[in-house]
């Protein structure tokens, strides 16, 4: 039997006082890949807070990995988060320190304390992403590719039941990109991670085909499709 790990029910998503999207209903189940397009300005960004819980959900219900967003007490953002992994464009790691040192920077916000045990878990995210001999390099040593590969391992540290992408080939160039893209789909297949991939990127929408959600003229559209235009 599925199980929902994004359960939405006519939810309106305010950004500030501004109605971005209203009546959303959107499902998205434990393992399952989805895209999320649509033009600049559309609501995309906006959806993507409320799921991580840094718009707050004013008008109807949202469940995410277990967490109702409906009035969620900002002390249980955090929680909510473990269970969340994000991915950025622009990667966002710290630059004064090597990657193994960055992986431990999240992992000890996020509660981690054994040194064994955080060791173990970096050693075990690098290698599901490939870069298991890279932990003692600095981020200006890796390439664009490997520095979202970086991203990806840290959105794994804490084993999240969803994973929120947001442009994630966005500075990549096509062969890295592909391969990055490999990566988030295992993931979901493999980890039974869902995982939410916002994009402008048509081409890698069309090279690796998967349900379409798409934010326009404040609805969100299910099982969408692309129209390029």
């Amino acid at each position: 039997m599925s199980e929902p790990i994004i359960e939405i029910k006519s939810a309106n998503i305010y950004q500030g006082s501004n109605l971005i999207l209203q009546n959303v209903n959107l499902t998205v189940n434990k393992g399952e890949f989805v895209y999320l397009i649509g033009k600049t300005g559309t609501g995309k960004s906006s959806l993507l807070k409320t799921l991580y819980g840094e718009l707050e959900l004013k008008e109807g219900e949202a469940t995410v990995a277990g967490f109702s967003l409906r009035g969620l007490d900002w002390k249980k953002v955090p929680y909510l988060r473990r269970n969340l992994g994000v991915v950025f464009q622009d990667f966002q790691l710290l630059t004064d320190r090597n990657v193994n040192d960055n992986l431990k920077f999240v992992m000890k916000a996020t509660g981690w304390t054994d040194e064994k045990l955080m060791n173990e878990k970096i050693a075990d995210v690098l290698n599901k992403v490939g870069l298991k001999s890279k932990g003692f390099k600095m981020p200006f040593e890796l390439s664009g590719g490997e520095q979202q590969r970086i991203d990806i391992a840290r959105a794994l540290l804490n084993s999240p039941k969803l994973i929120l992408a947001d442009e994630p080939t966005g500075n990549l160039d096509p062969e890295t990109s592909d391969e990055i893209m490999q990566l988030l789909i295992n993931i979901a297949k493999d980890d039974k991670t869902a995982v939410v991939m916002a994009t402008h990127d048509y081409i890698v929408v069309q090279k690796f085909p998967a349900r379409l959600i798409r934010t326009e003229r404040g609805q969100v559209l299910d099982n969408a499709t692309i129209s390029i235009d």
